[in-house]
């Protein structure tokens, strides 16, 4: 699915589209994604887009009387097509510009998601979320107090939202392979300076990802079609059984929390 890095070259490719530009026309086409569509989406037109911004894996297209949430779920895309380009099978909602332009939601799996926060309002699904990792509040300290006395794996640990949004599997992967951390150790074991050691590799993987237009595996594109370029810098993530790039030894692979994790048996501790 859409981690992180994915979700924000998806903002950067329809911001300049969208930013300061009024909306004619929202459409429909499919309510019935992981939640309903509401109504209120509707309060959409007529109204200017003041900002595009990202919070976690969630777009927010705000305006003055509120702000439309998308989420691109596992395999939602994002494109920016002329207005009376015919619709594509499972565009389910489209948000048409007074400029002739269209930003169509496709999703096969409709597990993603278009929601409405009105302003001055927090929406539910934005509430108790972590700090943003590519953010002066994501620290090695904060890594280090939260993650006092549990017992959860170190890579559920920083993939958990309510510690830091956005660290998904791919990355979370890579990034524990780059600090020579064992996927399995227990959070509540891990020492500030390893912590000191995790986060900067934590940042330095997504902003390295999002500057190759981050990683096609088998659903996401970005918004002008193109696929993302950071699948061909991975060093553990889906190379089960492939030589470590540092010592040789075979990858292995394991299950936490149904997902699968590749590490060095070596290297990582």
């Amino acid at each position: 699915m859409p981690e992180l890095p994915e979700v924000e070259v998806s903002r950067l490719g329809i911001q300049p589209y969208l930013e300061q530009q009024v909306i004619a026309t929202v459409k429909v086409h499919n309510s019935k994604l992981r939640w309903p569509v509401p109504a209120d989406v509707k309060l959409l037109e007529g109204e200017k887009v003041t900002a595009v911004k990202r919070r976690a894996k969630y777009l927010l297209i705000e305006s003055t009387h509120g702000t439309a949430i998308l989420h691109l779920g596992m395999s939602g895309n994002l494109r920016v097509v002329d207005a009376q380009a015919p619709l594509k099978k499972h565009d389910h909602v489209e948000i048409i510009l007074a400029t002739g332009k269209s930003l169509r939601l496709n999703d096969p799996r409709r597990f993603g998601a278009f929601l409405w926060q009105r302003a001055g309002e927090q929406h539910t699904v934005l509430a108790k979320l972590g700090p943003e990792p590519l953010t002066a509040l994501f620290t090695a300290e904060h890594l280090f107090e939260m993650s006092r006395g549990k017992k959860q794996a170190v890579k559920q640990f920083i993939m958990d939202n309510n510690v830091v949004v956005g660290v998904g599997n791919i990355y979370a992967n890579e990034s524990l392979f780059k600090a020579g951390i064992h996927p399995k150790k227990e959070a509540g074991k891990i020492s500030l300076k390893r912590y000191q050691l995790l986060t900067p590799i934590i940042k330095e993987t997504l902003s390295a990802a999002i500057k190759q237009g981050g990683t096609t595996l088998k659903d996401f594109s970005q918004s002008d079609g193109k696929p993302g370029y950071f699948a061909q810098e991975l060093l553990v993530y889906g190379r089960k059984g492939e030589a470590c790039v540092t010592c040789e030894t075979p990858l292995k692979e394991i299950r936490l929390g149904q997902r699968s994790t590749v590490y060095c048996a070596k290297c990582q501790r």
